[in-house]
């Protein structure tokens, strides 16, 4: 059945739905109006009412009239369904058909009567009577009218003008116009468009809008946990985790400077207990006894009342300590998880909670690849996305970073190991075990000689492990046990040895380098020379220290403290297709939709914004009543 034509229009198909078209004629169909016509003999007669000759079709299809076909009516009706199959098979007529659907069509969503018992927080409400246009609809819409659609609020259909198409069907298939067929070929073509056509086009880009919808809400989620991810760390401070709760209490955890619990505490300063002179003195008293410099305070319930608790605690103690609130987003899971029953078996899944809390302060990263990614909470509509794409991309993310920032091997948990590149369980669990017996690791010569650990997973890891305070400067770096040769060839001819690397003699040494010339000179790309050269540097680098610091606080902001027109420093939480949430101090977070990032046309907020960034804003807009803030990031708008 390949023909030259055939073959030529297969090879010359851009997308996967234009071959699907193409052979949707010789696929193998399931019983339908058409196929049981053709069993039933008429297919001449449809094929004869497709050549256009002007007979008489009543009388010519009384010879198609047998046991299954007792009239010329089920005769002429049989023949139709064929036409209209043939119709719906052409892959020119469909590729037209969906491109202008497409380029012409709307999206329309109406409330169900259902909407008002089921959509009770009127979470759909402003897609009751929703329409826009299919080439211009955002996937953030895509996602929100489907989910209302799955939940049985929303009734979905696409509305177009469909005379343009009919008309177009016509003049390609009817040739004959002033003769008997027009009649029933022009019924077919109807038959064929909205029985046939017109639902299968629907799915197909109802289908690709998903899609759509899909990967920009996966990247958005992908880079928002990217940019957290990358939170620089609180390095050399002791942090008191504290989880907010009313009737069971607020957990309190002192991590050390290295994350090592200290103390448990539980204290009741709020309802309906209201402890607070009693929880104030062992707050002051953690304080002085642990000198503990920051408060990470979890933003979940009870977290306004918490903040107030805190901030009268800190104007009474006497030592100078800040606090900051944490969006503590996946700490349940992570405590209620059999990582933490491991860790910390004694311990209740609150308290656990407050440890998290605590830790994700002082290092964001070796936290949060504790919890599942798509339980952090930095993305939008994920529960409506396809589960393995969205796992695929976050742990790639994650891997990412992991392997960009290292791995200290000393203080690693398998969780953060397991994102190292090359790593395997056995690999993992063979240095977890080796650690605890020796304490400590002082070379990555050490971890070749481990028993578990294959030459293949050393070379592909190593070059991702830290050796803090080892016995070789080099193991601090990024510079793979391969490359150790060059660098001390380098080291040599400018006269220094691996004790000078990070300082600024070296430093300067270095930064006088024709890299060209040495580049030849000791037959190395000039990527890896580069690479090497940064690392001698800057040993140890972290790019988390080039990212914004968090915004720490002495006292709390209130709604009622806010005036239109004031600016503000606030913290970037999420970012997602219509705006930012940006942490201005408040319980709630304020929105900045994405007109009033920029001056400029941006398509997405990511433009302009990641999550983490310190951004000065603009109150545009309060509303006490809800407990929202409108923000702007541009000056002007404040002012007017």
């Amino acid at each position: 059945m390949l023909t030259d034509e055939l073959k030529d229009k297969i090879l010359k198909s851009e997308k996967l739905v234009d071959v699907e078209d193409l052979y949707r004629p010789y696929k193998e169909k399931k019983k339908t109006k058409a196929s049981e016509a053709v069993k039933n003999g008429l297919e001449p007669l449809a094929k004869t009412i497709l050549e256009f000759k002007n007979i008489d079709i009543y009388s010519f299809a009384e010879k198609y009239i047998n046991e299954k076909v007792d009239t010329v009516e089920k005769a002429i009706e049989g023949a139709k369904y064929i036409i209209a199959e043939e119709i719906s098979d052409n892959s020119e007529y469909r590729k037209y058909i969906r491109e202008n659907t497409y380029k012409f069509g709307t999206l329309v969503s109406k409330a169900k009567k259902k909407s008002n018992e089921l959509d009770k927080n009127k979470v759909y409400e402003m897609y009751y009577d929703y329409s826009e246009a299919l080439k211009y609809i955002k996937p953030h819409r895509i996602l929100a009218i489907n989910r209302g659609e799955k939940e049985d609020i929303l009734s979905v259909s696409i509305d177009l003008d469909e005379s343009f198409i009919i008309n177009y069907l016509e003049r390609k298939i009817v040739k004959g116009r002033n003769t008997s067929e027009v009649f029933f070929v022009k019924e077919a073509i109807l038959d064929s468009y909205n029985r046939l056509i017109k639902p299968s086009i629907e799915r197909e880009i109802r289908s690709d809008l998903k899609i759509v919808g899909e990967d920009s809400a996966i990247d958005n989620f992908s880079k928002n946990l990217e940019n957290l991810l990358l939170t620089p760390p609180m390095k050399g401070k002791v942090v008191l985790g504290y989880d907010p709760a009313f009737r069971t209490g607020c957990k309190l955890a002192v991590i050390d400077e290295t994350g090592k619990l200290l103390k448990i505490e539980v204290i009741y300063p709020n309802e309906p207990q209201n402890k607070i002179e009693e929880s104030e003195k062992i707050v002051l008293d953690l304080i002085d006894k642990y000198n503990i410099d920051i408060i990470a305070i979890g933003n979940g319930t009870a977290s306004r009342e918490s903040e107030i608790f805190i901030s009268n605690c800190i104007k009474k103690s006497n030592r100078k300590v800040e606090y900051i609130i944490v969006n503590e987003a996946g700490a349940s899971v992570y405590s209620a998880s059999k990582l933490a029953i491991n860790e910390f078996p004694d311990l209740t899944v609150e308290k656990r909670s407050a440890i998290s809390i605590g830790r994700r302060l002082q290092d964001s990263l070796s936290e949060l690849v504790k919890i599942d990614p798509k339980s952090i909470g930095v993305g939008l509509y994920q529960h409506d996305v396809t589960p393995k794409k969205l796992d695929e991309s976050l742990n790639f993310v994650v891997t990412k970073v992991v392997n960009q920032v290292g791995v200290n091997i000393n203080t690693a948990s398998s969780s953060l190991l397991k994102y190292v590149s090359g790593m395997n369980k056995k690999a993992i669990d063979s240095i977890l075990n080796e650690r605890d017996i020796k304490g400590r690791f002082n070379s990555r010569e050490e971890i070749k000689k481990i028993k578990g650990i294959t030459s293949k997973v050393y070379e592909q890891s190593i070059g991702f492990i830290r050796i803090l305070d080892g016995v070789n400067p080099l193991d601090k770096t990024s510079i793979h046990p391969e490359s150790y040769d060059v660098a001390i060839k380098i080291l040599n001819i400018i006269g220094c040895t691996v004790n000078d690397i990070g300082s600024k003699e070296l430093n300067n040494k270095l930064d006088m380098l024709d890299k060209d010339k040495l580049s030849l000179d000791i037959n190395i790309d000039k990527y890896t020379l580069n690479d090497i050269i940064l690392d001698l540097k800057k040993p140890g680098r972290d790019l988390r220290d080039n990212m914004p610091k968090p915004i720490l606080k002495k006292d709390i902001l209130k709604i009622d403290d806010l005036r239109v027109g004031q600016k503000l420093q606030g913290t970037v939480r999420n970012v997602i297709d219509f705006g930012v949430f940006i942490d201005i101090g408040l319980h709630n977070d304020g929105l900045a939709h994405i007109s009033k990032l920029t001056n400029k046309y941006i398509k997405h907020p990511s433009e302009v914004v990641s999550v983490g960034d310190i951004v000065d804003c603009y109150v545009i807009d309060i509303n006490k009543e809800k407990e929202k803030v409108s923000l702007s990031l541009i000056e002007k708008s404040s002012l007017e």
